[in-house]
């Protein structure tokens, strides 16, 4: 049996970068959203706020999606739906694949800047989420993870597999399978954040 993700009942200690995932318009906006988009990017603004308030590093991960995709590069559904604050040097950075470590300057970024403690937050959970969380992992960083920060869509009936899997049972499978290295926390509010 695996272990159990680190669950906390109260605030973990702070972090020093929050890693806002893909909350493109595509994913959060209008029919193409995720389910309760509201209650998501409520928590993330509200994760961001806190960041920014604290002078932790915020970083938001934009995909660029191919050719006809909901996210391809230049379309409605592409921009980044929350605000980047220019004042304050945040950084979008871009990227292909899932992981937003693989190909960019993510890694660079946070190094340089002294972080060794980061949040993630953002869409899709079992996707984009849980690959960048799980290379955080991997590349020594302590990771945190909000579990009312992160989301995605229900997965469909497949015949002779299984009915329609819910959303929120995909995300919290999605933090399961993360292992007992990451910390789930249950309400965004908890997270703390701290200068790097």
């Amino acid at each position: 049996m695996p272990a159990e993700p680190v669950t906390h009942e109260a605030a973990p200690a702070p972090v020093q970068a929050l890693i806002v995932v893909d909350m493109q318009s595509a994913f959060v906006d209008g029919d193409g959203a995720v389910p309760d988009a509201r209650r998501l990017l409520d928590r993330v603004g509200a994760l961001m706020a806190r960041a920014r308030d604290s002078g932790a590093l915020v970083i938001q991960l934009q995909n660029d999606g191919e050719p006809g995709a909901p996210d391809e590069p230049g379309t409605p559904g592409w921009r980044i739906h929350l605000p980047v604050d220019a004042d304050r040097a945040e950084t979008v950075i871009r990227k292909t694949a899932d992981d937003g470590f693989e190909e960019t300057g993510l890694e660079e970024l946070l190094r340089n800047a002294g972080v060794t403690d980061l949040a993630v937050c953002g869409v899709m959970s079992e996707m984009c989420v849980s690959a960048t969380a799980r290379t955080a992992l991997e590349l020594g960083f302590r990771v945190v993870l909000p579990h009312d920060a992160h989301a995605t869509y229900d997965i469909p009936a497949a015949e002779g597999i299984s009915d329609v899997v819910p959303a929120a049972v995909v995300s919290r499978v999605a933090e399961w399978a993360l292992g007992d290295e990451v910390e789930i926390v249950a309400r965004a509010r908890d997270v703390g954040f701290t200068k790097p």
